[in-house]
């Protein structure tokens, strides 16, 4: 597991030449730190670093609060109209509009060069609602009406014995959101043209496409050559984007266990 990391913070050390010619396995060869300096000493880097946690801490917000509500509701097995809501859900797994249709969308709505275009579309994903639906349909139905007959009502009952007894499924859900806002760099693509909004993701990866094409649309941004970042761009773009994800990972990883298991066995 530690192997493909070591490597790659290796190579994100090593020089463009070593890599070229395999030599960088466990330890850099030919210790070279130019692509850091170039990528960490421009200021745009660090602001769309920023626009990352930000939209990362909203988008996984939003989609908690509409995922852990909406599934359940959908748990409630009394509730009209259910089986409906349900395949209003699982419709969208299968089907959508499309490219050009989604973007019709958010330009309609006014959302283009926001972050609302970035954080709402991805704030409900199918998968993560029917693991959540499982798990509340799963705890003791007893607890619930206890908390009727002492005065609850459903918010109630929802805010102070659903949600504390769910935090494995919650913290797993936390990190797939999360993970999945960080790591999303096209949505950007399509609905932002100021480069001021763009996340991280989205810089790096104009300039990779500036370090290997001489269109040096990325490396420009960066304030340096192609050659310089050609041939270790990517190692420096992996080791970036993943330290803020192995940060929030221990911190979540003993409910994590537990939150994937959910539903896998009965009894």
């Amino acid at each position: 597991m530690l192997y493909p990391f070591i490597t790659v913070l290796a190579q994100s050390f090593s020089s463009a030449e070593s890599i070229k010619a395999g030599q960088v396995s466990f330890w850099p060869v030919g210790f070279n730190i130019d692509t850091y300096i170039a990528v960490m000493s421009n200021d745009i880097f660090w602001r769309n670093y920023g626009n990352s946690v930000l939209y990362t801490v909203v988008g996984t917000a939003i989609a908690m609060t509409l995922t852990t509500t909406y599934a359940y509701v959908l748990s409630k097995k009394h509730l009209k109209g259910r089986r409906a809501l349900i395949g209003i859900a699982v419709f969208t797994m299968f089907f959508n509009g499309g490219l050009v249709p989604n973007y019709v969308l958010i330009s309609g709505l006014g959302m283009k060069n926001t972050m609302w275009a970035i954080v709402l579309p991805g704030a409900i994903s199918v998968f993560n609602l029917l693991v959540m639906k499982s798990f509340f349909e799963s705890l003791p139905k007893e607890l619930e009406e206890a908390a009727q007959i002492d005065g609850l009502g459903w918010y109630g009952i929802f805010g102070r014995i659903v949600l504390p007894l769910s935090k494995a499924v919650i913290a797993t859900m936390v990190l797939f959101y999360s993970v999945a806002y960080w790591n999303d760099w096209f949505a950007a693509f399509l609905y932002l043209d100021k480069s001021e909004l763009f996340p991280v993701t989205l810089f790096l990866r104009n300039l990779i496409a500036g370090a290997s094409t001489s269109a040096s649309e990325g490396a420009a941004a960066a304030g340096t050559t192609t050659a310089l970042v050609s041939a270790n761009i990517q190692a420096v773009t992996m080791i970036l984007t993943v330290i803020p994800i192995l940060c929030v990972y221990p911190f979540v990883q003993r409910y994590f266990v537990s939150g994937v298991m959910l539903g896998s066995v009965k009894g």
